[in-house]
């Protein structure tokens, strides 16, 4: 006999969802919650930030950014009782700051660069630029690799060094989403090195033979931070000061071409043999979105409507949000650590300051 195997009535029967009890929460309630577990940290950046603005407005040869990382190194590694005195719940915050945060500073950068003043320095100053900047970041990424520094460092370092310090390492890590302590140690480096060139390219003006036009142009050429520039620049006067800003903005104009190019080649590399696909069937993007907003920026600075007490707001603004994720970063660097493998780090960012600087001296001695 054959037992026929009776179907309940798909009325009767229940059905259970795959993912019931796990029903997602409403937005209001998510945002509130990531609000929570986010506020300490973003608190603690704040009042970093508000204290770093203090110190550079005692100290204007300090930028926030300076002091911002010294704080954060210093708040990441202070112990009592063998644990942090930074509270663990600042940690999400933190993390926020660091990535988002700075990736918004990157795109406010842009509202410094005109394309009107950039064409303005001539096609001599141009290639000087480019030529610097493409010696520099290749330069620099072989003595990284010769000197067997890990991960990502020599990229970071070289694309600080080449374009404009700390916002070029956040643009690149944007895209390259390196080790926390790669970022860090380029953002040190640049600090660091940009700091000194404060001290010692003032004293090499004359020594080297150098016009006031001459000198700014260096400045600009071989300097890392836009607030650094200006510092040594106007020491040798207004016209000075004005030459090594534009010169330096051309600099900047170059980070998104440069973060594209890596992008790109490493999206290729990413999807290789995948039919330009990777893991989820997502193409990756030509065009991280911040360096959108970056261009974008400069677009509209470029048109010439923005008032300067807009552009000059949008500055002080943007070097505050930078100064932020700096603070974030330098709370995840471990000195002892730093101390024990960071040797050959710091030979290879003294040697990337000093290739920089001798090649846009030789450059700016051809072209002027």
């Amino acid at each position: 006999m054959t037992i026929t195997p009776v179907r309940p009535d798909r009325r009767d029967s229940v059905h259970t969802p795959p993912h019931a009890g796990l029903t997602r929460p409403p937005a209001p309630t998510r945002l509130r919650a990531s609000m929570r577990r986010n506020l300490p940290g973003l608190t603690a950046a704040g009042v970093a930030t508000a204290v770093a603005a203090g110190v550079n407005h005692l100290a204007p040869s300090v930028s926030p950014m300076t002091a911002a990382v010294a704080l954060g190194v210093l708040a990441g590694n202070l112990r009592r009782g063998g644990a942090r005195i930074l509270p663990e719940a600042t940690r999400p915050g933190l993390g926020v700051t660091a990535k988002r945060v700075m990736r918004l500073a990157v795109v406010l950068l842009g509202l410094k660069l005109a394309l009107s003043d950039v064409l303005a320095l001539g096609w001599p100053s141009l290639l000087l630029v480019c030529v610097v900047v493409a010696a520099t970041f290749f330069g620099t990424q072989w003595l990284g690799r010769k000197a067997g520094l890990p991960g990502d460092q020599p990229l970071l370092i070289a694309t600080g060094f080449s374009i404009c310090g700390a916002s070029a390492v956040a643009a690149m890590n944007g895209v390259t989403e390196s080790e926390e302590r790669d970022t860090v140690t380029a953002v040190a480096l640049v600090t660091l090195c940009g700091t000194l060139a404060i001290g010692v390219l003032p004293l090499l003006h004359h020594p080297l033979g150098l016009s006031d036009l001459q000198f700014g142009r260096w400045t600009g050429a071989s300097v890392h931070d836009v607030g650094q520039v200006v510092a040594i620049g106007q020491t040798a006067g207004a016209a000075a000061l004005g030459q090594a800003v534009v010169v330096k903005l051309m600099r900047v104009a170059l980070l998104a071409p440069l973060v594209t190019g890596v992008a790109l080649v490493r999206s290729r590399r990413a999807a290789g043999g995948t039919g330009g696909r990777v893991a989820g069937g997502k193409r990756p993007a030509p065009i991280p979105l911040f360096l959108v907003g970056f261009l974008a920026c400069v677009a509209l600075r470029s048109t010439g409507m923005l008032p300067t007490g807009f552009v000059d707001t949008a500055g002080t603004v943007d070097q505050l949000l930078t100064a932020a994720a700096l603070f974030a970063l330098g709370t995840t660097v471990d000195v002892r650590s730093l101390l024990r493998t960071g040797r050959k780090a710091l030979l290879v960012g003294l040697a990337s300051w000093v290739l920089i600087a001798a090649v846009s001296y030789a450059g700016v001695l051809l072209t002027t």
